[in-house]
């Protein structure tokens, strides 16, 4: 994605089944749940940046020693770093000597050596930046079965709601994060059932320390997430632990968040994606699930696993920009639905460039956009074999003209390249755009100056900045007679408050060229009637998102015609065209996710409608802020 946006975070959670010295004996060390660790995040390092945190659990410590241990960085290389502390602290332990032999004497308080570990990696895109704001959170507490640990991939819409519902069961919240909230709401009814247990157990004639072994063996974790999560309104998957080696991986009931599991004898795996598991564990494909939507996948102090529903079951909407570009390719599904992206969106392209394929170079921006490329030229391949095969069967070809036919080829070429990061410390706008047009450069010499056509293939365009300030300029500078840019993803129209950093209508281009259209035809009451449509509408729960009105009246072409306007400058020589992938394309790419709000305005939840409205109310007000 050439216009970068956060989104996401990941979250990496492993419980361990065998007793820590069976590692030892099989794996050649008690560390080897922390390896995997360590595995499972760096290869979803795709999905945080911005910091990331690791919590272990130890199962039946003694009392009187430390039993959950937290190391978090916000550094840029956070996971290295808080592995090598993590490593510190058991050379200072004794656990581990100089050459990194294991002592076993001192396994018991050795720190983060535990059978339960989560580990999470994160990106902001609501919240504070900063080493404490990055997951997992800890909820303290004297009484085992009363501490929570909580990370996960999610962003509430109705955050407001949920803060002041804390403030009515009589809770005084530290912050008004949706971490915390969440939290705190799930810490909550933690407290009412260990506290409801204490009391039946103590009315029965039971030892204070008896009725601390009862409660791990009774609390029900099903019934403190169903209480806690009726109110949530967003995209989640999130993970806990419970002080005494109870866990769980709640998913949203649309599926939005991704979350996947594997379990065997030996151990209990949840992360974001798939291949991770794969490729740490070497495990099947067919053998890692996706945790169902609106259910809890829950261990079990004693390992056993259940996955009983939590909340009512709703639509699936699963994230569709996992599959066009937060996910790594390497998912096999995920591979092939890129390709498809690449390859249904081919007959645009030829119709763009007349069908001429001798005088056409094709390319792609940036290298997470090479497989949907693989699959388009792969369809324009294919086309000009039918063609070749026309020209054949209508017969009377010369040797050379049958020599020549059979030689031609689309014309594939690395025409752009990344360079490393330019810091943009130039204060005024021209000097900094300059500047930012040299983020990228070019391979010269392969593209004929005002004869042949120039093909990119991105996997989707947001705000279309990068593109009119760097990527148009330098292309442009090749001298071809047409720049097509090509989305492998649809218009992005309306913004997320699922996880992803999309929060403001304004930013985005097709808005930017739906608004500029309606002031081309004069229509200033239809902005003002929508607008007045979300100001009285705001809180209204029940409310539609009114904001689709903007698009209705104009085609998709018209509004990609209008981004090529928007993004060409009057340096600007070649022709510039902008295609876009159909939306009923993307569902025939992805068929199993169907969620597509930032496309559509389809929202699976009331809060999506609302931030939709606000958005606008922003915009129309001219106020810069997030609309959740």
């Amino acid at each position: 994605m050439s216009d970068e946006i956060k989104h996401e975070c990941g979250i990496a959670l492993i419980r361990l089944k065998k007793d820590l010295t069976y590692y030892q004996e099989h794996y050649d060390s008690s560390l080897y749940g922390l390896n995997k660790l360590y595995l499972l995040m760096e290869k979803q390092h795709n999905r945080g940046q911005d910091g990331a945190g690791v919590v272990s659990l130890k199962l039946d410590a003694q009392p009187g020693l430390p039993f959950i241990f937290r190391e978090r960085s916000d550094a840029s290389n956070a996971i290295s770093l808080i592995f090598d502390t993590i490593n510190k602290q058991l050379l200072a332990s004794k656990f581990i000597d100089d050459k990194g032999l294991e002592n076993h004497d001192f396994l018991h308080g050795a720190p983060f050596i535990g059978e339960l570990m989560l580990g999470h990696l994160r990106y902001t895109t609501y919240s504070k930046s900063g080493m404490s704001f990055c997951h997992p959170f800890i909820r303290e507490n004297n009484r085992m079965s009363k501490n929570l640990v909580v990370a996960g991939n999610f962003n509430m819409t109705n955050n407001d709601e949920l803060f002041q519902k804390l403030i009515e069961l009589g809770q005084h919240p530290l912050n008004h994060t949706d971490t915390i909230t969440v939290m705190e709401k799930i810490g909550h009814f933690l407290d009412e059932e260990v506290d409801h247990l204490y009391d039946e157990y103590a009315n029965k004639g039971y030892s204070m320390k008896d009725i601390n072994n009862l409660i791990t063996n009774d609390l029900s974790v099903e019934t403190i997430l169903k209480r806690a999560a009726k109110d949530f309104d967003g995209g989640y998957a999130m993970a806990g632990l419970i002080g005494h080696g109870d866990a769980f991986v709640l998913r949203d009931p649309n599926g939005i968040r991704p979350a996947f599991w594997y379990e065997d004898d030996e151990m209990v795996v949840v992360t974001s994606e798939r291949p991770p598991i794969k490729t740490a564990f070497n495990v099947d494909y067919d053998k890692i699930q996706a945790v169902k939507p609106g259910h809890a996948l829950i261990i079990s102090k004693d390992g056993t696993v259940s996955q009983p529903r939590i909340l009512p079951e709703k639509p699936l909407k699963q994230c569709t920009f996992e599959r066009i570009y937060f996910s790594r390719g390497t998912d096999k599904d995920i591979y092939r639905e890129r390709k498809e992206l690449g390859r249904l969106v081919a007959p645009a392209v030829l119709k763009a460039i007349d069908y001429d394929l001798e005088n056409t170079v094709f390319s792609y921006i940036p290298n997470t956009a090479e497989v949907s490329y693989i699959g388009m030229m792969e369809a324009i391949g294919d086309y000009q074999n039918q063609y070749k095969k026309d020209k054949i069967k209508a017969g009377n070809l010369s040797d050379a003209e049958l020599n020549a036919l059979l030689s031609q080829k689309p014309r594939s070429e690395k025409i752009a390249v990344k360079d490393a990061k330019l810091r943009t410390f130039i204060t005024t706008d021209d000097k900094r755009k300059d500047l930012v047009s040299h983020v990228y450069d070019t391979t010269y010499g392969v593209v004929r100056p005002g004869i042949d056509s120039l093909v990119i293939i991105d996997d989707s365009i947001v705000r279309g900045t990068t593109l009119k300030n760097s990527i148009l300029r330098i292309l442009d500078r090749l001298g071809p007679k047409k720049i097509v840019i090509v989305s492998s993803a649809p218009q992005i129209r309306f913004p997320d408050c699922y996880g992803i950093d999309m929060s403001k209508l304004s930013d985005f281009i097709a808005f930017k060229a739906a608004i500029a259209l309606i002031n081309d035809n004069g229509d200033h009451k239809l902005l003002q009637d929508i607008y007045l449509e979300c100001k009285t509408n705001v809180e209204n729960k029940q409310a539609p998102n009114y904001a689709r009105g903007i698009y209705d009246q104009f085609t998709d072409e018209q509004i990609s015609d209008k981004i090529a306007e928007l993004l060409k400058t009057e340096s600007t020589k070649a022709e510039v065209k902008i295609i876009y992938q159909t939306v009923a394309d993307l569902h025939k790419a992805c068929p199993e996710h169907a969620g597509d709000w930032y496309f559509t305005g389809d929202f699976p939840t009331p809060g999506g409608n609302k931030v939709a409205n606000k958005s606008f109310i922003n915009f129309y007000e001219n106020v810069d802020e997030r609309a959740y």
